[in-house]
């Protein structure tokens, strides 16, 4: 397993909480908490940039990213808008949870709750080779289901 150092700062007002941690020793994510000064709740179809009170400094070829939690995906319909949510190396501000319910029944978010996973990993960049055509493939062009259906 690897290991990277992430400088990490609590905003004010967030001292109370645990900072993100890994739950067991071959987790990927590390949960994140809610810093909300009051609950919030989310009815059906609502959703709410949730605080966690603390900003990061990723290393150069880094990123974060912030994904659900699947106990509250399938116990109540919790999930993310914009699932994973990418904190690229240069953002410097605080972490946000853009929560959303997909159940059937209102959910409270309190303080301290964990409602997400953040995952560090390496990125990659891209560079572009613009070409006249693809090599072709079996599956060619056929995408959404194409390799499902017969």
């Amino acid at each position: 397993m690897q290991t990277v150092s992430v400088s990490l700062c609590r905003l004010p007002g967030s001292d109370d909480l645990p900072l993100p941690a890994y739950e067991t020793l071959q987790a990927a994510g590390m949960d994140l908490r809610a810093a909300v000064t009051e609950p919030v709740v989310l009815v059906p179809g609502a959703r709410h940039a949730v605080p966690t009170g603390i900003a990061i400094a990723l290393p150069d070829g880094y990123e974060a990213q912030v994904r659900p939690r699947s106990g509250l995906a399938r116990k109540a319909g919790i999930s993310m808008v914009n699932s994973p949510g990418t904190i690229d190396a240069d953002y410097r501000g605080e972490i946000m949870v853009l929560l959303i319910n997909l159940g059937q029944e209102a959910f409270t978010v309190n303080r301290g709750d964990r409602i997400a996973q953040l995952v560090v990993a390496p990125v990659v960049q891209a560079q572009w080779q613009v070409v006249e055509s693809l090599d072709e493939t079996e599956r060619g062009a056929g995408g959404f289901g194409h390799t499902g259906v017969k």
